[in-house]
């Protein structure tokens, strides 16, 4: 379970900092009362940024681990908040998402590829935003869907991380720590692939 861990650090100042070992947990988020054994559990590396590290701990009781995620970093997805905000805004603003995804993603093997890789940071933005807009009437105005008309209203370039510490356990990932679908169907598409056609018959 991913929980927040409040910073105003970026993702750089978080890796130089090493700023993990100052996370915490004074007690267990399932027993607030103590008793199920609660305690430490490392740390887990992250892609990027390159050389983050997420602090951790495990209640032996409900068998859960629990996760501290820094304001900084997405939730289930690679790299920084700040990062996946300048991406979306660079496709708002782009004439076509072929070029929004040359100028993104000029390492990937195929444009296919490299439209996919904007698409879906662009749905799972906009669906946080749609989410957090209900939950906090503030942050509406027209064209509230895009990410450049929100830093205008806001005055930030740090719309995300805004939400983030406003009301991350409401919003979906990666900006908040909500599952995408909350009923069991949903979690499932989550975490499993899809079955597939069947494939070919055998030749008789």
């Amino acid at each position: 379970m991913q929980l927040r861990f409040p910073t105003r650090l970026t993702g750089e100042q978080y890796v130089s900092t090493r700023a993990w070992r100052n996370a915490g947990l004074d007690r267990c988020p399932k027993h607030p009362h103590g008793g199920c054994g609660f305690a430490r559990h490392g740390t887990y590396t992250r892609k990027t940024p390159r050389g983050a590290r997420i602090a951790r701990w495990y209640c032996p009781q409900s068998r859960t681990t629990f996760s501290l995620l820094p304001d900084c970093l997405a939730a289930r997805l690679p790299g920084t908040l700040d990062a996946l905000e300048d991406a979306v805004v660079h496709a708002e603003n782009a004439s076509s998402l072929e070029v929004a995804a040359n100028g993104l993603r000029p390492d990937a093997v195929n444009l296919p590829g490299a439209k996919r890789w904007v698409q879906r940071r662009i749905r799972l933005v906009h669906r946080s935003l749609a989410v957090a807009v209900e939950l906090l009437p503030e942050l509406y105005c027209p064209g509230v869907s895009r990410l450049n008309v929100l830093r205008r209203h806001l005055g930030t370039d740090r719309v995300l991380t805004k939400v983030r510490r406003l009301i991350a356990p409401a919003v979906p990932a990666p900006v908040g720590f909500r599952f995408p679908n909350d009923h069991a169907a949903g979690l499932k598409r989550v975490f499993q692939h899809e079955m597939g056609p069947d494939p070919p018959p055998p030749d008789a």
